[in-house]
C-alpha cells in the first residue's frame, strides 16, 4: 500500500483508549468490527490492526462494499470462473484470494445483501470460498476486519443483517469516538493540518489561528469529524493572504447567497410570483414576522444545527439562542 499521509493524532482519553483497544486486539488472529461515524478514521484503524498483527508482512486488501452494485459484490469477494456470467471472459481471483495469508478489510459492511452475508459467513466460519461458476471450494487463510457507521444489532432486530454473521465478526468491537467527544483534540489536529498545508503551499512560517478562528473551531459540532476538520483548516490556510494568525474560517463552503434552490423530485416548480400576503398591522409586527421567518428558514437550511445556523446568519451561538427564545422557537428543535 502507498504510505499514508494521515496519521492518528490526539491526546484525549476517549481517543487513546480506542487506540489501546485496537493495539491489543491486533495481536489476536480474530475478526474485529470497527464502528464509527463518517470521517472518524475507520480505515486507519484497520491498517493499524493489520500492521501490528503477525500478518503485517502479508497483503492488506481493502474493499468498500458500498462501491459496487449488488450483482457484482459476490464476484468481487470470491472471484469467478470464465463464462460464469455475461462479460466474464476469463477467470478472476476475488478479494479473499488476494488477501490469503493477510487481512481483508470490508468497509461499509452493512450494505451487503443477505445473500452475500450468507456466503461471507461460510467463508469466515470455515475458511472456504467457492468462485462463482465453480463447484470446487478452496481454502483461504484471511483475517477479517470490517467497518460500518451503523449499529448492527438494530439491523439484526430489523431482519436485515444476519445475527450469526454479527456474532462471528464481533469478537472485538472498536468504537471510534466522534470528534465532538474528543475534548482537547481539535486544536491539536487543526495545528497539525494547518502546518502541513502551509508547508505544502510554500508558506515560510506558520502563524497559527487567531481568537475568532479558534472559537469557531472549538464551537462547531463537526458532523464530518476529522475529515471535515482537515478540509476546513486546509481551505482556511490557502485562502489566508495576510501575515499573522489565521482569523477567518469558513465552515460551510456551500454557503452563498447565490446557491441554487433545492427542488424536491416530484414536486411542481415554485410559482414565479408568490401570492400576496396580508400586510401586517404595524412596523413592529412586520419586523418580528420577518425575523421569525428568517430564523425558521435558516434552521431548516442548516438541518437544525444551531451552531451552523448561527454561523450562516453571522450571529454568535448565544445571540441565536436568544433570538430563538424571543420567537418561541426553542421547542421546535426537540
Amino acid at each position: 500500500m502507498a504510505e499514508r499521509t494521515t496519521q492518528f493524532i490526539g491526546q484525549s482519553g476517549a481517543f487513546l483508549d480506542c487506540l489501546e483497544l485496537a493495539s491489543r486486539a491486533a495481536a489476536l488472529d480474530r475478526p474485529v468490527l470497527v464502528i464509527g461515524e463518517r470521517g472518524t478514521g475507520k480505515e486507519l484503524v484497520a491498517e493499524r490492526l493489520h500492521r501490528l498483527s503477525p500478518r503485517w508482512d502479508q497483503p492488506l486488501v481493502i474493499m468498500n462494499c458500498a462501491a459496487l452494485p449488488e450483482t457484482l459484490i459476490e464476484a468481487e469477494l470470491f472471484g469467478h470462473e470464465a463464462g460464469a456470467f455475461t462479460g466474464a471472459t476469463k477467470a478472476r481471483v476475488g478479494r479473499f484470494e488476494e488477501a490469503d495469508g493477510g487481512t481483508l478489510f470490508l468497509d461499509e459492511l452493512g450494505t451487503l445483501s443477505m445473500q452475500a452475508q450468507d456466503r461471507l459467513l461460510r467463508a469466515v466460519e470455515y475458511g472456504e470460498i467457492t468462485r462463482i461458476g465453480s463447484s470446487r471450494p478452496m481454502r483461504v487463510d484471511v483475517r477479517i476486519v470490517a467497518a460500518t457507521n451503523e449499529h448492527l444489532p438494530d439491523r439484526v432486530e430489523a431482519g436485515t443483517f444476519r445475527a450469526d454473521l454479527l456474532d462471528r465478526l464481533s469478537f472485538e468491537v472498536v468504537t471510534l469516538p466522534p470528534l465532538r467527544a474528543r475534548a482537547g483534540d481539535i486544536p491539536v489536529l487543526a495545528d497539525h493540518f494547518g502546518r502541513r498545508m502551509a508547508a505544502e503551499i510554500g508558506r515560510k512560517r506558520w502563524g497559527g489561528f487567531g481568537p475568532l478562528a479558534t472559537e469557531q473551531l472549538a464551537n462547531h459540532d463537526w458532523p464530518g469529524n476529522v475529515r471535515e476538520l482537515r478540509n476546513v483548516v486546509e481551505r482556511a490556510v490557502y485562502r489566508w493572504d495576510a501575515d499573522g494568525p489565521i482569523d477567518a474560517i469558513e465552515l460551510d463552503p456551500f454557503a452563498s447567497p447565490h446557491r441554487p434552490r433545492t427542488v424536491v423530485r416530484g414536486e411542481p416548480p415554485a410559482p414565479s410570483a408568490a401570492p400576496s400576503e396580508p400586510e401586517p398591522a404595524d412596523f413592529k409586527t412586520a419586523v418580528n414576522g420577518y425575523e421569525r421567518q428568517l430564523l425558521t428558514r435558516a434552521l431548516a437550511a442548516n438541518r437544525y444545527n444551531q451552531r451552523t445556523t448561527a454561523d450562516a446568519l453571522g450571529l454568535t451561538y448565544d445571540q441565536l439562542r436568544h433570538a430563538l427564545r424571543r420567537h418561541d422557537l426553542i421547542g421546535t428543535l426537540a
